[in-house]
């Protein structure tokens, strides 16, 4: 049983640890292929909307901003929020 559960392990740490791991992104710099990669629920239409945005109406100041954006909605921003950088990191 525990071989089992040490094979079980193995073959989902991978899974676990790479959505786990995911880099925050700064939606104000960085490409639509970066948001994309950053972000759950947010796929290659949603990231370039968010860019196209940005130009238009410039920086966001707030994860809650992207809220703006046609097809984000308050439950992409709340499970990203952590993720979603608009400004420079604070200093440590």
């Amino acid at each position: 049983m525990h071989r089992i559960c040490s094979m079980a392990m193995a073959c989902l740490l991978p899974i676990v640890a790479g959505t786990a791991l995911a880099a925050p992104v700064n939606v104000n710099t960085a490409d639509a292929q970066a948001i994309a990669a950053a972000l759950n629920g947010v796929g290659a239409q949603k990231a370039e909307a968010i860019v196209a945005y940005r130009e238009a109406h410039g920086p966001f100041t707030s994860p809650d901003d992207l809220m703006q954006v046609k097809g984000v909605g308050q439950a992409i921003v709340d499970k990203n929020r952590s993720d979603i950088l608009t400004g420079e990191p604070a200093a440590k």
